[in-house]
């Protein structure tokens, strides 16, 4: 799947901007964790997987990385695509765990944009430009 493909089949059920933002970040991240890890051959199908992860999330939020797995059979997906992106919920929605590093990765850099996303939005510049180590330093002795 191609990421043009990736992106209009995201489209289709997901229309929210911030779903939208949020798959163009897990992509370009997964897509430099690829380069970063080794495995630059396959950075465009990392970056599909990242684009697709919550391809449910917003249509079906009771059924997420579930009912995914049938939209993606039903489009031809690929079975990496599938599994991946449905063991980003592992333990939380399904019981299919992460195997390959690119699916442990997708684990983590979801949760990791969801964590800086939400430091954004508190911040009053709504940038990571201008946070610097003394934030993060803050950040570690923060207790609501």
């Amino acid at each position: 799947m191609t990421q043009e493909q990736a992106w209009t089949l995201l489209k289709e059920y997901n229309q929210d901007e911030f779903h939208l933002e949020h798959a163009d970040i897990v992509g370009k991240t997964m897509r430099y964790f690829a380069e970063k890890l080794g495995y630059g051959d396959e950075k465009d199908f990392w970056e599909v997987v990242g684009i697709l992860h919550d391809l449910d999330f917003e249509k079906y939020p009771d059924q997420h990385c579930i009912k995914e797995q049938e939209i993606l059979k039903e489009n031809g997906a690929d079975e990496k695509i599938i599994h991946a992106t449905a063991s980003h919920g592992y333990a939380i929605t399904v019981d299919i765990q992460p195997e390959h590093e690119m699916e442990k990765v997708l684990y983590a850099v979801d949760e990791l944009t969801g964590l800086i996303g939400a430091v954004v939005v508190m911040r009053p510049s709504k940038s990571v430009q201008d946070l610097i180590a003394q934030t993060i330093e803050a950040l570690k002795t923060f207790r609501p």
